[in-house]
């Protein structure tokens, strides 16, 4: 007789499509009382499965569904869901790694964008159900010791993303959100670096310099701001550090400020 933990892998590998419902039976079906045909209750807990999945990956990525065509997107959707299935509880989680699955799907090499634009809409997703925290106010930087500045470390809004692509596909989900289809719509490859930032169900897309992009994503990573302002001066000499962290926080997108702890 098997443990329950045992029975529990052998039902989630059923359902999950891990393994070949009739190769499962033999084992699990024995174990399946109340009912009529164990079989048949498997295969629903297994298509409910694959198909509340599917339809959550569409509906984080209708835009995609719109660049691709649906059956392209569904085709995609429902062979990530059987190669990748969920690794956390939380369903708003699911799909991160989406856009590079999307990317090496037959058919993609005619859309040599379409992995920057699943990126950006997987962003938008995520910004979007953020909840805003109130702004560092420009008087708490006022508080530091000039001095000590540079080894402070900044905590930004959670509902903001950068993201620098290959292509302006922010100009494609404009049109996806202005429902326009214009009479000729010329897209050509430009490197394009942008600021995503959202809350409650509203977002805003902002293209931003190499230099304040460079300075903005150091700073999301979690460095100070001395190592994020040398790591932008090192590539352009006239960027001004106390200029791009007025600018940031003015902005509203620091939300708290700290000095690292170092070891003795």
């Amino acid at each position: 007789m098997p443990s329950l933990l045992e029975i529990q892998w052998q039902v989630r590998d059923v359902v999950r499509g891990a393994v070949l419902a009739d190769a499962a039976a033999g084992a699990l079906v024995p174990l399946i009382v109340g009912g009529r045909d164990p079989k048949a209750r498997l295969a629903i807990h297994r298509h409910h499965y694959q198909a509340s999945l599917t339809r959550a990956l569409m509906e984080k990525f209708p835009a995609v569904s719109w660049l691709t065509g649906e059956g392209f997107a569904t085709d995609a959707a429902e062979a990530f869901v059987r190669q990748h299935p969920p690794a956390a509880p939380c369903i708003a989680e699911y799909g991160a790694d989406y856009p590079a699955f999307l990317a090496r799907r037959a058919g993609a090499e005619s859309l040599p964008y379409l992995r920057d634009f699943a990126e950006l809409e997987w962003h938008v997703g995520q910004v979007s159900i953020a909840v805003e925290h109130r702004p560092l106010a420009l008087e708490r930087l006022g508080a530091i010791d000039a001095s000590e500045l540079a080894d402070h470390r900044l905590t930004l809004q959670p509902g903001l993303r950068y993201c620098a692509t290959a292509w302006p596909v922010d100009e494609l989900l404009t049109l996806y959100l202005r429902d326009a289809a214009p009479e000729r719509f010329a897209f050509e490859q430009a490197s394009v670096q942008l600021e995503i930032r959202g809350a409650r169900g509203e977002f805003k897309i902002e293209r931003l310099a190499q230099p304040a992009f460079m300075f903005r994503t150091a700073i999301a990573s979690g460095e100070t701001i001395g190592a994020a302002a040398e790591r932008v001066l090192d590539a352009d000499a006239t960027f001004d550090p106390g200029q791009a962290l007025l600018r940031l926080v003015s902005a509203g997108l620091v939300i708290a400020i700290d000095k690292p702890e170092t070891n003795p």
